[in-house]
């Protein structure tokens, strides 16, 4: 999950700085009470709602983890902005060199900018943050899902950016007895909270668990979060969706999921708090969301449904005239740049890249708060593009989803879907090639080799399926 905060200046309607904290979470889904899962308790996502617009259509523009980053923070799709895959390691996937993100635009226009959890994009040059505590400085596990530690360096952060305006006084000999208000001194900012919960680490970290809900519980050799209260919940309590094998390995794996959802919950309680405490709650546009489906069968890595629709609350202090109301608008995680762009203020710069150096570089999706004010009739319309997820997963999908209709083109389909490595040795896909490979049922809608073969174009009709369910 992300949290992101955004501050601008609009003197016609306070007078004070405004500013964007976005929100987000990594491999989140709709296991939250905000959807209607009545099972995992997540107080805190409710609260924020209440002072939001929910969003019941909102979807990614690619179901990988780094592209999806990279089109979030850049409002241009994989295929446009150059990361057709994971960043790190291996894979070194980076955006191309030109590329205008919005933490480079946020600072040429000086705002303060800050990241806390996991980055997963690059180079440094395209995505430059002011103030950073991400996995290139720093143990993910810490800075993404000790929900303590997150707390502490958000308020670091305020406290960093309260001290520039005090240091700015301080070198222009301006006193106390200024007639400028320290709030007045302070510029907007731009803070982007990227938990890790609730991503897979039984491929990396084992002993934490399959979701790493064992990490800070207090067990021997797990260490303990101070402000995280671990909450369990049994496989009979679940709720399977749809598109994953009803097992007793998925209700498993789903209950240890449910704990890291809690623990995120927890987490983006304790960021709100220190933005209260900081003194800007009612300065601030905030933005949650994830970057793609679920790590299980025909979810992330997948242009269905189940793989890229996204749960998205937008809570603006300007717009109240919603709050807690529902939106059936088509968005997409690529309306997040021109969101916070136009919260700021800040056109979107004429260029082009040296890639394509007559073709003018234009933002596919559009700003988010005309529905914050009413309902749009009139975006029905989502786009998505899929690259490769790992290096060795090269597997092009194009999609379009139009109201109901949804159409996806398997661009090599003769080859076989790829599996990331994540979700192959997770309890619910081995289960599920041991139940292949035995010939027992499977309990799933469909069998791995349809699963792996897949048709050149897929249309599906959707009007009979309510999010989250994919189709199936």
């Amino acid at each position: 999950m992300h949290v992101a905060t955004v501050e601008r200046k609009n003197s016609l309607l306070t007078g004070r700085n405004f500013h964007q904290n976005q929100a987000q979470s990594d491999d989140a889904g709709f296991e939250t009470e905000v959807y209607n899962n009545s099972v995992v308790h997540t107080p805190h996502l409710r609260s924020l709602a209440r002072h939001s617009v929910v969003f019941r259509n909102a979807f990614t523009s690619v179901s990988s983890c780094s592209p999806s980053r990279s089109a979030i923070l850049t409002g241009l799709p994989q295929h446009q902005n150059g990361m057709y895959g994971l960043h790190q390691g291996v894979h070194h996937f980076n955006s191309f060199n030109g590329v205008q993100s919005l933490p480079l635009l946020l600072s040429q226009a000086n705002i303060h900018t800050g990241i806390i959890g996991k980055k997963h994009v690059g180079p440094g040059s395209v995505y430059p943050f002011d103030f950073a505590y991400t996995e290139e400085n720093s143990s993910v596990l810490q800075v993404g899902r000790n929900i303590t530690r997150i707390k502490l360096l958000v308020r670091k952060f305020f406290q960093t950016h309260k001290a520039e305006a005090v240091e700015r006084r301080r070198v222009r000999g301006e006193g106390i007895s200024s007639n400028l208000k320290e709030e007045e001194e302070e510029r907007p900012f731009f803070l982007y909270v990227a938990f890790h919960d609730t991503h897979r680490c039984g491929h990396s970290q084992p002993q934490y668990g399959a979701f790493c809900e064992k990490f800070g519980n207090g067990e021997t050799g797990m260490g303990t979060i101070p402000d995280w209260t671990p909450v369990y919940y049994t496989p009979e309590q679940v709720k399977v969706p749809p598109f994953i094998p009803d097992t007793p390995a998925a209700r498993a794996d789903l209950a240890a999921q449910y704990t890291t959802v809690s623990r995120l919950d927890q987490g983006i309680g304790l960021v709100l708090q220190e933005l209260r405490d900081a003194g800007y709650e009612n300065d601030t546009l905030i933005i949650y969301s994830s970057d793609n489906g679920i790590p299980f069968p025909n979810g992330r890595t997948n242009l269905y449904q189940s793989g890229t629709a996204e749960p998205m609350l937008v809570s603006s202090p300007e717009h109240r005239e919603r709050w807690g109301d529902t939106s059936q608008a088509y968005v997409s995680l690529l309306d997040i740049t021109p969101t916070i762009l136009d919260w700021f203020s800040i056109p979107y710069p004429s260029y082009s890249l040296p890639e394509s150096p007559s073709l003018q570089v234009l933002l596919t999706g559009r700003s988010l708060l005309p529905a914050l004010t009413s309902e749009p009739s009139s975006w029905i319309t989502v786009y998505s593009s899929q690259s490769l997820h790992e290096v060795t997963m090269y597997y092009p999908i194009r999609s379009i989803q139009q109201g109901a209709y949804h159409l996806l083109h398997n661009l090599h389909y003769r080859m076989p879907f790829p599996v990331d490595q994540d979700l192959y040795v997770s309890p619910t896909f081995q289960d599920l090639l041991n139940r292949t490979r035995l010939q027992q049922p499977t309990h799933w809608f469909k069998s791995l080799d349809q699963y792996y073969y897949r048709e050149r174009w897929e249309l599906y009709n959707t009007r009979s399926v309510t999010l989250p369910a994919p189709e199936i």
